[in-house]
């Protein structure tokens, strides 16, 4: 039986992509789970269903309940298409993790990062049994996943992809975004990625800027890179747009930390190039007496970095892009 909402929203419990008309656009509320009043947790799932059957392609964004970037990104895009004229569907969720983003947090309500513990298990506590769901009763139907996501709290990231550059769909996938960056990250690691790349579903993860913000470039760069990954399918009939500056590839990344604390500066930007020995960050103690400089390991390329001056021993000084030979 098909329930609908006081919006005329239809309530659903598995996604059925059929269950949409062809030639049309649709709004679901799909129920994922119950919170401790026994209220439904519904998560919003938008379907353009082509007139002519074709591939599926699947765009998630708020895994993170403070990356919002991916959010307009998914609603311009339904917005912008012509349905008629697209080959296959797209079904877009515009928010994986409803209770974080209402509480403006991003780990889930039991403070598990969602995005680590995928594909979660269907008989397991709060966050594992809400991951499982949402994999079973959504990703499971696309055929290609492009999973939305900015940089964390405190920090900045660059437009960049994190991708199995080994795998050749993904690969192409991943360039069509025009990123800025390109990290070759192999995706067996607890993500929504890396599991529908284990269920055989090509996937990247979009790094779409910073959290708790909208910031209209981005947005704009991310919805480029969908239409281009629609039009080299031949999902819609468009050109791809070539990118104005060269993506930097990387074959491997990692953070560095601050062995100190105190309050520190980052003389650097998103998109920098490193060269071994370069300094990185200054520590300077709450009286303004330098502690100490940080140096870069080796050459790189400046991914993302922290913003927050205040800094404990342990804290993160940037996100250092290994560049590929």
């Amino acid at each position: 039986m098909l329930l609908i909402t006081k919006n005329d929203i239809p309530l659903i419990e598995e996604l059925d992509i059929k269950k949409t008309p062809k030639g049309e656009i649709a709004h679901y509320w799909l129920k994922i789970a119950t919170d401790g009043m026994g209220v439904p947790i519904h998560v919003p799932v938008i379907v353009a269903r082509g007139l002519h059957e074709g591939k599926v392609l699947g765009l998630t964004a708020a895994v993170h309940g403070n990356e919002l970037n991916g959010i307009p990104v998914i609603q311009r895009l339904f917005k912008e298409i012509n349905v008629k004229e697209l080959r296959g569907s797209i079904v877009g969720v515009p928010v994986i993790n409803v209770p974080s983003l209402l509480r403006k947090k991003r780990r889930f309500i039991d403070g598990t990062d969602l995005n680590h513990i995928m594909p979660g298990k269907p008989n397991g506590n709060v966050s594992q049994v809400y991951a499982w769901r949402i994999v079973n009763r959504i990703i499971k139907e696309f055929d290609y996943l492009i999973d939305l996501h900015t940089a964390s709290n405190g920090r900045v990231n660059s437009y960049y992809i994190r991708a199995d550059m080994n795998d050749d769909i993904v690969r192409k996938m991943a360039t069509l975004q025009n990123a800025q960056i390109i990290v070759h990250n192999p995706p067996s690691d607890g993500t929504l990625r890396g599991t529908a790349d284990e269920m055989g579903i090509p996937a990247i993860t979009l790094e779409v800027g910073n959290p708790n913000t909208f910031q209209k470039g981005l947005i704009r760069d991310g919805l480029t890179g969908i239409h281009n990954f629609l039009g080299f399918m031949g999902m819609l009939d468009c050109d791809v747009e070539e990118v104005d500056e060269e993506t930097v590839l990387c074959k491997s990344s990692y953070w560095i930390y601050t062995d100190t604390g105190g309050i520190m500066t980052i003389p650097l930007q998103v998109t920098d190039l490193v060269k071994k020995g370069d300094v990185i960050a200054t520590m300077r103690n709450i009286f303004g007496d330098l502690v100490k400089e940080y140096y870069a390991p080796e050459d790189g390329v400046v991914i993302g970095k922290s913003v927050s001056p205040i800094n404990q021993t342990g804290g993160r000084i940037l996100h250092l892009g290994i560049l590929a030979d």
